[in-house]
């Protein structure tokens, strides 16, 4: 069994917080830690965090990268956990994700997508249809395999020690999690796991405008990150690739399958 660090960045979301908080405390499997990253909030936010037992870390830059990096960084788990402050996640996706993360193929990150809630049924279709769907399926066809989508996955801590110092990790005008995804090394690997489940607010997609701004950052990001590394180069270096076997500093070959429970297993 592995340790598990659960990574929240949090900027005036208190309410949210505590129903994500309230969410973690009744986890089949237990958080090993829960740090809460206080990016300069102005709310209860941090005596929250605290009442609920997590330890409360503070990040005066802006931005979710720069937050969610602070946290990784002082995590003590050999796997980070991550959710958003608006985030509820099933009683048993701290035990799904230790599950998965044990498989045979050990896979470096395990994701999904979210189940939206509030605001009105249109709202929730376009976030699920439109905005998630297309994430998964354009983005991932780019990269070569899922995207990470950033309010449910987690990441072995080795991997984050070697992808810490590649990463935009202190720009706020790039997705996180699609920074992340570019950056995973030849051998990395992502598995979409369909049985990770997060309940996420539909809060930003109330406007048109709200949509648009988060496609516009998904472009963004995606043309800082060919730039540097040119995606026929980079889907080229990691089809090449064994994969990486955590439990061992070496490289070896590993056949990965699709999972019949669900999952997607990816190659490297």
């Amino acid at each position: 069994m592995s340790t598990i660090s659960v990574v929240i960045p949090c900027l005036d979301d208190a309410d949210f917080l505590l129903a994500c908080l309230d969410a973690m405390a009744v986890q089949s499997r237990p958080a090993d830690e829960i740090i809460v990253v206080d990016n300069g909030s102005t709310d209860d936010t941090g005596a929250v965090a605290r009442a609920a037992g997590a330890r409360v870390l503070l990040e005066p830059r802006r931005g979710i990268w720069p937050a969610t990096a602070t946290g990784f960084d002082a995590a003590r788990g050999e796997i980070i956990a991550r959710l958003d402050a608006d985030s509820v996640p099933a009683p048993d996706w701290l035990a799904e994700i230790e599950r998965r993360m044990a498989e045979r193929d050990r896979p470096t990150v395990v994701t999904n997508g979210g189940r939206f809630y509030g605001r009105t049924a249109a709202v929730r279709w376009i976030a699920r249809n439109l905005y998630i769907g297309g994430y998964f399926t354009v983005i991932g066809g780019l990269l070569g395999h899922p995207p990470i989508f950033g309010s449910n996955y987690a990441i072995r801590a080795d991997a984050w020690q070697r992808l810490g110092h590649l990463v935009h990790r202190d720009r706020a005008d790039v997705h996180d999690d699609l920074d992340l995804a570019w950056w995973m090394q030849p051998g990395m690997t992502v598995v979409r796991d369909r049985r990770l489940v997060v309940g996420v607010s539909a809060r930003p997609f109330d406007t048109a405008a709200g949509l648009w701004r988060r496609v516009r950052m998904a472009f963004h990001t995606m043309s800082i990150e060919s730039r540097e590394w040119p995606p026929l180069t980079r889907r080229a270096e990691r089809r090449r690739a064994p994969a990486w076997v955590w439990e061992s500093p070496e490289l070896r070959d590993v056949t990965t399958e699709s999972d019949a429970e669900g999952d997607d297993a990816l190659p490297a």
